[in-house]
């Protein structure tokens, strides 16, 4: 019986049947090789990013779709990433998807070729806003902390308002008033700001503040959000508005204006509400560490406290031993003051004896040559002195040259070059087996160190005896503003005794330069016109005179 019922169809046609695999495979192949290269200009209506880094994006014009893709090697590559109402022109190449029976473009390359009108119109309306400051941070408006009433403008039905009203009954238990709008169309703008001005003219009772929510949904169903008008009126409302419009990705106009923008309605529920049980758990911690700082703060003071007091000595310890101490001072008292007295009394015994009467009417002049006479004998020694010190600087002097200290450090090392191999020739000639010659390096390193610290030690040692010759320089004085004082014989002035009132001395300054000056007592003015006497020009003083 089967085999009656297969004989009709075998006979009616020759080709075998054809899977719908294979019939998905041969379109697919044919669409490939006919469309292999397609320019298409269209307007990008939505743009889904997956997580394998592949781009799904709808092209279309006024009258039909197509689907299109973008494999992930190729999104960076591209001249401009795609957007939601860009018009762009794209390059690759047609296919299809079989397990939808699909057909879709794979983008190979992608430029902007314009702004749709939808967009274009939005772009236009944000500069204008932008440029009348109403998206100026300054004017936003703070959200109440803790808000006791909440206004909600959204459609009634959906799943929208639910969430909003069940996260805040979750998070912040308060009055929520709902003012009925719909939120898409041309109706939607102009209920939307009789709602806004509704709340703020007092109708319903005021809310501390306003939730302006819708759920997501495409650029079109979003349009009525992007109106100016109501742009405005989100601008200009006194209550702070929070828009909740669309999911993240979606942007619109009155998020721009609105004082705060959430993700989703739930975020806008969490933005204008704060968690009651986390503020109570925040209180009760605060509680707890008020009662434990003061416990700690107490405990620590009573252990210092206690450790202070096992510090301090007993009071009567303190008396007994000061009694004792004034008891034995009392004791030592009469005696101390008995030998203090008598010692007193033998110094005196003993000064009285040195001051005799005619010691008290010696005359006056005896001690003024006596003064005279330690005068003369001062001065002559200061004048040898200072004559021993000329005699011995000059004697350095002539050892110590300029060019030494000047002398270059090649002269040096030359020196150091002639020495070494002069120690290299008599250790030539002194070396004569294989041992010795293999110690010739070592020496010779050693030698080379040698004579280095020799340089070191002489040239450190020049350099101290060159600082001590500027130091005895007897013009270093006169460089610093000093002057040398000399009698007119040329002797040097080293004490005030030896000058006589209205004497002529001599002044000399930095480069040899003298001046002449008469000494005076300080009780009477010098002469106006002093004569000095003629003197022998004052001798240069040598190298070495610290005068």
């Amino acid at each position: 019986m089967s085999d009656d019922l297969l004989s009709p169809v075998d006979s009616q046609s020759n080709s075998p049947p054809w899977s719908v695999s294979e019939l998905a495979g041969a379109l697919k192949r044919t669409i490939e090789s006919a469309y292999d290269h397609v320019r298409l200009r269209g307007e990008i209506s939505k743009v889904t990013r997956h997580t394998s880094g592949h781009v799904y994006l709808t092209l279309k014009d006024d009258r039909a779709a197509i689907d299109g893709v973008i494999w992930k090697g190729n999104v960076s590559r591209l001249k401009a990433q795609p957007q939601a109402g860009l018009e762009v022109i794209v390059t690759g190449k047609l296919t299809t998807f079989p397990a939808s029976s699909k057909y879709q473009i794979v983008i190979e390359s992608l430029e902007a070729a314009g702004i749709g009108a939808l967009l274009a119109q939005l772009e236009r309306t944000k500069a204008k806003l932008h440029g009348e400051g109403l998206f100026a941070v300054e004017r936003k408006k703070r959200l109440p902390f803790a808000p006791k009433t909440i206004g909600v403008i959204t459609s009634p039905t959906g799943a929208v308002i639910r969430d909003i009203l069940h996260r805040i009954r979750d998070r912040w238990p308060c009055r929520v008033i709902v003012w009925p709008v719909i939120v898409q169309g041309d109706a939607a703008p102009p209920q939307i700001i009789q709602a806004l001005n509704g709340f703020q003219s007092g109708a319903v009772p005021r809310p501390d503040v306003l939730i302006v929510a819708r759920g997501g949904g495409s650029v079109e169903d979003l349009w009525a959000f992007n109106d100016e008008g109501l742009a405005r009126a989100v601008a200009a409302c006194t209550i702070p508005v929070i828009s909740a419009v669309g999911h993240e990705t979606d942007t619109t106009l009155i998020d721009f204006v609105s004082d705060r923008r959430a993700p989703t309605p739930t975020g806008a529920a969490e933005m204008a509400t704060p968690v009651l049980s986390e503020l109570r758990g925040f209180v009760l911690d605060l509680e707890r560490r008020r009662l434990g700082s003061f416990d700690q703060a107490l405990r620590n003071r009573r252990e210092r406290v206690a450790l202070l007091g096992r510090a301090l000595p007993r009071p009567q310890d303190l008396i007994d031993a000061a009694q004792q101490r004034l008891d034995y001072a009392a004791h030592r008292l009469g005696g101390g003051l008995l030998r203090n007295l008598n010692a007193h009394d033998t110094a005196f015994a003993r000064t009285a004896a040195r001051f005799s009467p005619a010691l008290l009417e010696r005359p006056r002049q005896l001690k003024a040559e006596r003064v005279t006479q330690l005068s003369e004998r001062a001065t002559a020694a200061l004048t040898r002195g200072v004559e021993r010190q000329r005699v011995e600087f000059t004697r350095l002097s002539a050892r110590l040259t300029p060019a030494l200290t000047l002398r270059p450090l090649d002269l040096k090392r030359e020196a150091l070059d002639r020495l070494s191999q002069r120690f290299d020739a008599a250790l030539n000639r002194r070396l004569d087996d294989s041992a010795r010659r293999a110690r010739l390096p070592e020496l010779e390193q050693r030698l080379a160190a040698a004579f280095d610290r020799l340089l070191s030690q002489k040239s450190e040692r020049l350099h101290r005896l060159d600082q001590l010759r500027l130091s005895l320089d007897p013009d270093r004085p006169l460089n610093l503003g000093f002057a040398r004082v000399s009698h007119a014989d040329g002797h040097l002035v080293t004490s005030p005794d030896g000058v006589s009132a209205g004497e002529a001395l001599t002044l000399t300054f930095k480069g040899d330069r003298t001046l002449g000056v008469v000494a005076s007592d300080g009780t009477s003015a010098p002469p106006s016109k002093p004569t000095p006497k003629p003197r022998p020009a004052p001798p240069k003083p040598e190298q070495g005179s610290l005068f």
